[in-house]
C-alpha cells in the first residue's frame, strides 16, 4: 500500500468490502445459526449487521445521521445475504465517491462528529473485525490484505485506547494474540473478539 492509498482511506474500504463480500458469499445455509466470536451475534445475525453496516457508511458519507439506519438490517429474502451486501456496499462506495475534500469534512458518526476519513477508517476496521468474524464462524480464509489492514490496526492501536472498555466503549478488552496471529486477527483481538 502506498501513502496515497493510506491518505486517502476509501482504497482500504474498498478492498475490505470486497474481501468481506468474499466471506458473506461462502457462507452455507447450514451456517447461518452457528456462533461466532461476536458473542451476542450469531452467524445470521452478522450478515445483517455488516448489511446495516454497509448502509450506515453510506449514510454517512452522504452527509446523514447512521442512527437513521438501524444497527440490523432487515432478514434478506431466500437468505441471499450477497445480493443484499453488493446493494449495501454500492451504496457506500457511491456516497464516499469524488472528490477527496469529503473526507475532510466533518461527518457524524455513531461515536460523535468527527473529519469523514476517521469515519471512514472506522468503517474499514468494522468491516475487517466482523470480515473475521464471520470467517472464523464459518471456517473461511481469516486474513484480509495485511498492507490494508496493517495501517487499520495501527489507527485503531491509537484511537481505541486498552482501557477503559465497556460501557461508553462498546469494545471489550483486547484479547493478547497468539504469537502466530495475522494482522486482521490481531486487529479483532485489539478489538476485543477471541475465537470460539
Amino acid at each position: 500500500m502506498t501513502t496515497t492509498e493510506i491518505t486517502d482511506p476509501r482504497i482500504g474500504y474498498d478492498s475490505a468490502l470486497s474481501w468481506a463480500l468474499a466471506l458473506v458469499r461462502g457462507v452455507r445455509p447450514e451456517q447461518l445459526d452457528l456462533p461466532t466470536p461476536c458473542a451476542e451475534l450469531d452467524v445470521r445475525a452478522l450478515l445483517a449487521h455488516l448489511v446495516a453496516t454497509g448502509h450506515r457508511a453510506a449514510a454517512v458519507g452522504r452527509g446523514e445521521d447512521p442512527s437513521s439506519v438501524p444497527w440490523s438490517a432487515p432478514q434478506a429474502p431466500g437468505d441471499d445475504w450477497g445480493s443484499a451486501y453488493v446493494t449495501a456496499i454500492d451504496a457506500a462506495r457511491a456516497a464516499w465517491r469524488g472528490s477527496t475534500d469529503k473526507l475532510d469534512r466533518t461527518v457524524r458518526a455513531p461515536f460523535g462528529e468527527v473529519p469523514g476519513r476517521a469515519a471512514l477508517t472506522a468503517y474499514t476496521s468494522e468491516t475487517l473485525v466482523h470480515g473475521w468474524d464471520l470467517a472464523v464462524a464459518t471456517g473461511q480464509p481469516e486474513e484480509a490484505d495485511p498492507a490494508v489492514v496493517a495501517p487499520i490496526l495501527a489507527a485503531m492501536e491509537r484511537f481505541l485506547p486498552a482501557e477503559p472498555r465497556g460501557g461508553p466503549v462498546p469494545f471489550a478488552a483486547p484479547v493478547p494474540p497468539r504469537a502466530e496471529a495475522g494482522p486482521t486477527e490481531r486487529l479483532a483481538h485489539w478489538c476485543g473478539r477471541s475465537r470460539i
